[in-house]
């Protein structure tokens, strides 16, 4: 089983996002390489959405996880990657997410993977064959970081983190042509593009609505991460189809030993979907429907 740290972030400066990533670093165990000298991150930079919605990554979290690589290591060249989308342009996302002013103000790279030079790359998922570009930038780099968001997404997925972040590594933009398989996609992008450690930006997610958890979680293992963060959800990860898949292909386990603050906690705050309130709200429904029925003499 993998580890999974879950740590408090107590306050909102840059400085307290830095502690609690160095506090939820530690409790896995994690050690550095001292000779890193290029890193690529990957933050979830989905669409036009602020940091406050629990979309996107918070660019201030970014800032503190590159404080944390150049205080650890001899790092020389920094990259925050994304690509473009059917409906997202990178020129355009990169300024409106405030990830232009990070860049110049850290002095970080940032990469429109769909600008970059790609080599073909052929992988195996569940007996099918994908062929993807796999970006040269992401191939060469010393260390590669996932810094995604937990998000409920469209039916059949149900969850978003870890491992959909990656699908956001893929050059191609007209990505809507792989929604028919998204799952299996996802799974095979992971397998193509194998990503060291796995941060979550959980300060603010999106659930229902957004609100405020001030969690990082880390962990090597994307599958297992993913699968604490559906349990923080309100969700089973044993019952997220390409979660299993995922650990069928060999990319981790759904089993995971959690360290540090409790997972219970940030279930009971997570703004989850809730069944019963559904349940009630479509017989109130029902009942105002048969009530306003026998008004009009419908019933």
């Amino acid at each position: 089983m993998s580890l999974v740290g879950l740590s408090k972030i107590r306050g909102c400066s840059i400085a307290a996002i830095k502690k609690a990533i160095l506090e939820s670093l530690d409790l896995i165990d994690y050690s550095w390489n001292n000779r890193v000298s290029s890193v690529v991150i990957k933050a979830n930079m989905c669409y036009y959405w602020d940091y406050s919605t629990g979309q996107t990554t918070d660019p201030r979290f970014v800032a503190a996880l590159i404080d944390v690589l150049r205080e650890k290591t001899p790092v020389k060249d920094i990259a925050l990657v994304e690509s473009d989308a059917s409906a997202m342009k990178c020129k355009y996302a990169f300024r409106f997410l405030g990830y232009e002013k990070l860049a110049h103000d850290y002095d970080v790279r940032l990469v429109n993977l769909s600008e970059e030079k790609s080599d073909p790359f052929t992988v195996t998922c569940d007996g099918q064959s994908f062929r993807f570009l796999v970006p040269q930038i992401i191939q060469n780099a010393d260390l590669r970081i996932n810094v995604p968001k937990i998000k409920y997404t469209m039916k059949g997925i149900d969850l978003t983190c870890a491992l959909k972040n990656i699908y956001g590594c893929n050059p191609y933009p007209m990505k809507f042509k792989y929604h028919s398989r998204l799952g299996k996609v996802i799974v095979a992008l992971n397998k193509a593009m194998k990503f060291d450690l796995c941060v979550i930006d959980g300060n603010i997610v999106s659930g229902v609505q957004p609100r405020r958890l001030g969690l990082v979680m880390t962990s090597k293992d994307p599958v297992s991460i993913d699968a604490a963060a559906a349990k923080i959800a309100g969700l089973n990860p044993k019952m997220i189809k390409y979660l299993r898949l995922a650990q069928l292909e060999g990319l981790g386990s759904l089993e995971f030993i959690s360290r540090g603050e409790s997972l219970s906690k940030f279930n009971a705050m997570y703004p989850r979907k809730n069944i019963k309130r559904k349940l009630m709200s479509q017989a109130y429904s029902w009942v105002t429907r048969l009530k306003l029925g026998n008004r009009l003499g419908l019933g």
